[in-house]
């Protein structure tokens, strides 16, 4: 068995479309949504319908899709869709790539229900960057 390192760099020269920062930002992205659960939402569960206390938590694509979202704004701002694309992150379906790249030299985990087109169209990238203005009126007057 190759070191994840070597397995990392075969990895990056045998699927040229993402860089090494892509894959950075996907671990990342995880790590945050597993300190910002009242932001992404409730973790499914490996292990039966039954949270436990002792079981992996576990992210669906869609949760970790939103993870992704929310950690690219915090990080990069307005700047978020423009970073995310130099790294040959376009969609929703390419976080799945990366995760399924990452499941297939054996550093991340899947569990029997995941698939890979959990990921395909979460959200448009176009529209999930946008910065979001709220228009406050003042009702004193």
């Amino acid at each position: 068995m190759s070191s994840p390192l070597k397995a990392m760099r075969d990895l990056l020269r045998d699927d040229p479309r993402y860089k090494l920062e892509a894959y950075q930002f996907i671990r990342e992205s995880l790590q945050y949504a597993h300190e910002n659960l009242d932001r992404i939402g409730p973790l499914g569960y490996c292990h039966g319908d039954e949270p436990d206390v002792d079981a992996p938590r576990h992210l669906t694509g869609q949760q970790l899709c939103e993870a992704c979202r929310l950690y690219a704004i915090d990080q990069y701002g307005y700047l978020a869709h423009m970073v995310l694309g130099r790294w040959g992150l376009h969609s929703t379906s390419d976080f799945g790539e990366l995760v399924y790249n990452l499941i297939r030299i054996e550093q991340m985990r899947k569990s029997e229900t995941d698939r890979r087109e959990d990921f395909n169209d979460v959200y448009s990238f176009d529209q999930a960057f946008q910065p979001q203005f709220e228009l406050v009126t003042d009702d004193a007057e």
